[in-house]
């Protein structure tokens, strides 16, 4: 959802709060628009019992919001009780500083508008489906919840110390691009895998990107693709790790790799861990 882009955003930002906060107007989706949720929602539906963590699963299944766009309202009604999230409707990508404040405060921000038929298996920039398909379940996670609120509340001190860019690296190989192992094998949990009809299924079997155990110095200082597939992608043993590794004050972190040139998207180091095909962990030769 943060992004600072050069791309012309979309999204109409003239009715926004100070906040970047809009209304969601439910009522202004067209039928056409509530048929291509239907459709999305349908493809991935097929997809994500084989290839979601758990957690995932589970909740979508209680959710039930395929048959059409679904209410900010009646999801909040669900999700602040069992975790003390709220979903926020907004324009599109919002500034660093803002999208961090909202996950320090437990909102999750949203973006409104759904995408073009044409842009059905490809968009560039983060629509609802993305948004709320990919994101929204694992909120109902009391853990992974407490992990997004963590994330929001150091990203306000990135900010204030400049090192948005290591911290983005985390937020990418993780909430969007993660993977996780479980006795069922390595299952995705990131929201960009999940809301993709072609990456789900790459990035758990195919043998050609790179599946590394997560290290967090090692993910911050990882440069990554947004326009293909992921090269590599970073394997947590369960949200609890998540949670651990964003207790500590990254400020030392960030001195740390202060200067250091980033790691190729494509690279193996000789201390990762290489995860092969769903199989157990392994030292890179």
């Amino acid at each position: 959802m943060t992004g600072e882009t050069d791309h012309k955003l979309r999204g109409d930002y003239s009715r926004m709060r100070p906040d970047y906060t809009v209304d969601q107007d439910w009522d202004a989706y067209s039928s056409d628009e509530h048929d291509l949720w239907r459709r999305l929602y349908a493809r991935q539906l097929s997809l994500v019992p084989k290839y979601a963590s758990e957690e995932f699963n589970e909740t979508l299944a209680l959710l039930k919001y395929g048959e059409g766009i679904p209410r900010f309202d009646v999801i909040n009604r669900k999700l602040a009780p069992a975790t003390g999230w709220q979903l926020v409707a907004v324009p599109g990508l919002l500034p660093d500083l803002t999208f961090f404040e909202h996950l320090a405060n437990r909102r999750f921000p949203v973006t409104v508008w759904i995408r073009k038929p044409e842009e059905f298996d490809y968009i560039v920039e983060p629509d609802i489906f993305h948004d709320f398909f990919g994101h929204v379940p694992l909120l109902f996670d009391q853990v992974f919840a407490d992990y997004m609120q963590s994330y929001g509340r150091g990203g306000v001190k990135a900010h204030q110390l400049g090192a948005i860019e290591m911290l983005a690296r985390l937020y990418w190989y993780t909430v969007e691009f993660g993977l996780i192992e479980t006795p069922r094998g390595i299952r995705a949990y990131g929201a960009g895998i999940l809301s993709s009809g072609g990456e789900i299924s790459y990035a758990v079997e195919s043998p050609n990107p790179n599946r590394i155990g997560f290290d967090l110095m090692r993910i911050m200082q990882t440069s990554y693709k947004i326009d293909t597939f992921q090269e590599s992608y970073f394997v947590i043993r369960g949200f609890g790790q998540l949670f651990d590794a964003t207790a500590p004050d990254f400020a030392p972190y960030y001195k740390e790799l202060q200067g250091r040139a980033p790691y190729a998207p494509s690279s193996v180091l000789t201390t990762d861990k290489v995860y092969h095909r769903g199989a157990a962990p392994i030292r890179a030769a």
